[in-house]
């Protein structure tokens, strides 16, 4: 399939999509994807052993609309879903986008011109969280937040630029194969661990905020709890892979957990010295709130200094059981762990 244009630059495009019980966000998804102005696509829908009706959603897409592609993972992991995209891949050029996103119709265009010159080893752009729920909307807002994520540049960038690592990647299909596809040992941060070794290859990421994708983020300070623990549990076995990688940034949670806990010791004894430990960051948090959530409504910008600090000492505390568990199993791109 094509769009009708004869400029002869059209190739074909794979759109994988890695998906795991996203049956209320994964037609909303699919609709964005096949919209696009750049029509010359093999969408390939990985379900990562779903129990919901995740894959009757593809099925039903797959029946009418020949680009859309269903394929089978019996695990629950993100990596391993990808790798069995790459395999299944007959484009050129591999646009990720997740189930819970939506794109725009211009992004696969924009992002292939991007790649075409074969300037950047990969390219993405701005990922923008959406809330649905008032915890949502304030879980959105601190994800924009400079406090909140510290120097992820995707979260809130204005200007394109080179950068470390980008969100649902673009990237020539040789490349990922000739660097061997995402680690599956990894529980997160693959996308970033692979960045890693693409730069190590000698080869270039642009941030483009032009490329923008609404990004469905976590509705519940539960759930944010969660995903940011999942982050900062992964990130010690990525810093044994590449010890290189680690910045100040990533170290700062895990510092705060240790200066809370001790002071929590010095309360036990002294709850004013306690306090006064845990003032200066209760305070930051709550000005952070203050200029990120001032265009909230008062219900929702009161959840935010609870996202902030859920964020921080989740990924903190996750970071510290990965150096507890010692990132075993940890060898290579594509174990078989």
């Amino acid at each position: 399939m094509t769009d009708g244009r004869d400029d002869g630059l059209d190739e074909l495009v794979t759109v994988l999509v890695p998906a795991r019980n996203e049956e209320a966000t994964l037609g909303a998804c699919l609709d964005s994807i096949l919209g696009q102005t750049y029509r010359d696509l093999q969408v390939v829908v990985v379900d990562g052993a779903s129990t919901d009706g995740t894959r009757d959603v593809v099925l039903a897409y797959e029946e009418d609309d020949d680009r859309v592609e269903l394929v089978l993972n019996d695990r629950a992991n993100i990596p391993s879903s990808l790798n069995l995209g790459l395999d299944a891949a007959k484009g050129t050029w591999l646009v990720r986008v997740d189930a819970h996103s939506e794109i725009p119709p211009g992004y696969v265009e924009r992002a292939i011109t991007r790649l075409r010159d074969r300037e950047w080893g990969g390219v993405g752009g701005r990922k923008t969280g959406r809330g649905q729920t008032r915890q949502g909307r304030a879980i959105a807002a601190a994800l924009g937040s400079r406090f909140g994520v510290g120097n992820s540049l995707y979260h809130y960038g204005t200007e394109e630029q080179e950068t470390d690592h980008v969100p649902f990647g673009s990237y020539p299909v040789d490349v990922l194969r000739g660097l061997g596809g995402w680690n599956e040992t990894l529980l997160a941060n693959e996308d970033y661990e692979f960045d890693l070794r693409l730069r190590k290859a000698g080869y270039r990421l642009l941030f483009d905020p032009e490329l923008s994708i609404d990004w469905k983020s976590r509705q519940t300070l539960s759930a944010l709890f969660s995903q940011y623990h999942r982050y900062g549990r992964s990130k010690f076995p990525v810093a044994r892979l590449h010890p290189g990688s680690l910045r100040a940034r990533h170290l700062a949670p895990p510092a705060l957990v240790l200066y809370l806990a001790a002071a929590g010791v010095a309360g036990l004894r002294k709850p004013a010295r306690g306090a006064a430990m845990v003032a200066p960051y209760a305070g930051a948090i709550v000005a952070a709130a203050a200029f990120a959530g001032r265009r909230l409504p008062p219900a929702e910008r009161a959840v935010l200094p609870l996202a902030f600090g859920s964020m921080h000492i989740a990924w903190g505390l996750g970071f510290w059981r990965g150096v507890a568990e010692g990132s075993v199993g940890v060898r290579g791109s594509r174990s078989d762990a």
